[in-house]
C-alpha cells in the first residue's frame, strides 16, 4: 500500500462534491486498484450510483465502503450533514482481496479466495456490516477465526443500509482482507469509564437479569449509580450503561451494551445482550473527560508503536453517540487524532456499533493506521 490520497467534500448533490473530490485526488495511475469510499446517509440510496461514477472517472475498479450519519476525514467531522470522504491506495494485487458479502459464515470467502488465503496469510479483514442482520457478530467472530484481526464498523442511516466490496449489498458484513505482509496498526478507545465494581449476574434469563451479586439487580443498580441518579431512572438510561468484562483481558477491556429496560416493581434490569449465570457484568457512565483521556491514550500507544513517523494512511470507525455528542462541535475528536499522529490521508464514518478484533463494541473509536 503506497501513495496513499484522500479527498472529502460537503453539499446536497452528490455528483458535485464527487467531482470535487476527484479533483483534489488529482490524476491517479494503474497502481492505484484500492479505493475506500463513506458517504452521508442522505446518499444511501445512491451509493450505487456513486460506485459506478467511480469506477468510470478513475482506474480503481475495488472500492470498499458504506454509509454513515457521520462522515470522518483528517481533522474533519461532517456529522448529519451531506458528505463524501475517499480514500485511495496504490497497491499490489496481491496485497488484498475483496471479501464478498457474507450472511451466514466464511464459506463465501473461502470459496472465492482460499488459495490466495493460503499463500498471502491475511491477518486484518476490515469490514462494514448490517445493524439489522442477527448473525453479524457470530460472522466478526469467524472472521477473527480465519484472519485474526477484524477492523470495521455497522452502518449507520435513517433509510437504506447499504455496503459495498466490489458491489452493493445489505445484511450481513462485508469488505477487504489485506495480506500479512500489508503494515498495519490498530487502537480501541472506550469512551466510558466504570462507576462501580465489576459484578456477576447470578440469575438472569436471556437478557433479563433478576439478580447481581445475589441481590436484586435493580438495588444494585441504583448502588452503584447513586442516589441522585436512582431518583430519575430514566435520565440515568441515557448516560449510564451496562458492561460486559473480556474474558481473558489484561487491559480491562469491555464491551458496552444499552440498558434496554427496567422493572422497578420487580427489581430487574434488561440489556443489549444476552448472559448466564455467572457472567461478569459492571455499570459504566459516557463520560466526555474519560473518553478524551481514553482517546489519548490509544492515539499515545500508536505512536510508539509507529515510532513517531506519519501513517501513510488510516480509516477511523467512531460510535455515533460519540464525535460532536460526546467531544463538541468543533471536530474534536478528529482533530485530536490529526494533533497527535500528525497530517495523513483518514477518512471513516460514526457507525452503529464498532468492531475490533473479534468483537462487537458500542461508545468506542476504533482507528487503524496503514504504515
Amino acid at each position: 500500500m503506497d501513495d496513499i490520497r484522500f479527498a472529502h467534500a460537503a453539499g446536497d448533490d452528490w455528483r458535485r462534491i464527487l467531482a470535487e473530490c476527484l479533483e483534489r485526488l488529482g490524476a491517479l495511475g494503474p497502481d492505484h486498484r484500492l479505493g475506500f469510499v463513506y458517504a452521508a446517509d442522505k446518499f444511501a440510496g445512491e451509493l450505487a450510483d456513486i460506485a459506478s461514477a467511480l469506477r468510470v472517472a478513475t482506474p480503481i475498479k475495488d472500492w470498499v465502503g458504506t454509509v454513515g450519519i457521520g462522515i470522518c476525514a483528517t481533522g474533519q467531522e461532517y456529522f448529519d450533514r451531506p458528505a463524501l470522504a475517499l480514500m485511495v491506495a496504490a497497491a499490489d494485487p496481491e496485497e488484498y482481496r475483496l471479501l464478498p458479502s457474507l450472511e451466514r459464515d466464511t464459506r463465501p470467502m473461502k470459496n472465492a479466495h482460499g488459495q490466495w488465503i493460503e499463500r498471502s496469510r491475511p491477518s486484518l479483514a476490515l469490514v462494514h456490516g448490517d445493524p439489522r442482520a442477527a448473525c453479524v457478530p457470530q460472522l466478526i467472530e469467524g472472521l477473527a477465526e480465519e484472519i485474526g484481526f477484524v477492523v470495521g464498523g455497522l452502518t449507520c442511516s435513517r433509510t437504506n443500509f447499504p455496503q459495498l466490496a466490489g458491489e452493493v449489498n445489505e445484511g450481513g458484513v462485508s469488505g477487504v482482507l489485506f495480506a500479512g505482509d500489508v503494515a498495519v496498526a490498530t487502537g480501541l478507545s472506550q469512551g466510558c469509564s466504570p462507576i462501580g465494581p465489576v459484578r456477576r449476574a447470578t440469575e438472569c434469563d436471556g437478557n433479563i437479569v433478576s439478580t447481581i451479586d445475589g441481590r436484586p439487580a435493580l438495588d444494585v443498580f441504583k448502588e452503584d449509580i447513586g442516589e441522585t441518579l436512582s431518583r430519575d431512572l430514566r435520565r440515568a438510561a441515557g448516560f449510564i450503561h451496562a458492561a460486559l468484562p473480556v474474558k481473558g483481558s489484561d487491559t480491562g477491556d469491555y464491551t458496552v451494551r444499552n440498558l434496554t429496560g427496567i422493572d422497578q416493581r420487580r427489581g430487574l434490569i434488561a440489556i443489549g445482550a444476552n448472559l448466564a449465570q455467572g457472567d461478569p457484568i459492571l455499570f459504566v457512565r459516557r463520560d466526555k473527560q474519560a473518553a478524551e483521556q481514553d482517546l489519548d491514550r490509544m492515539l499515545r500507544q500508536l505512536k510508539q508503536r509507529t515510532r513517531g513517523a506519519a501513517p501513510k494512511g488510516g480509516i477511523y470507525v467512531s460510535c455515533v453517540a460519540r464525535g460532536p455528542n460526546l467531544f463538541g462541535p468543533d471536530s474534536e475528536e478528529l482533530r485530536s487524532i490529526k494533533h497527535a499522529l500528525g497530517e495523513f490521508p483518514l477518512v471513516g464514518f460514526f457507525a452503529n456499533g464498532e468492531i475490533s478484533h473479534s468483537r462487537l463494541y458500542g461508545y468506542t473509536g476504533v482507528l487503524t493506521l496503514f504504515l
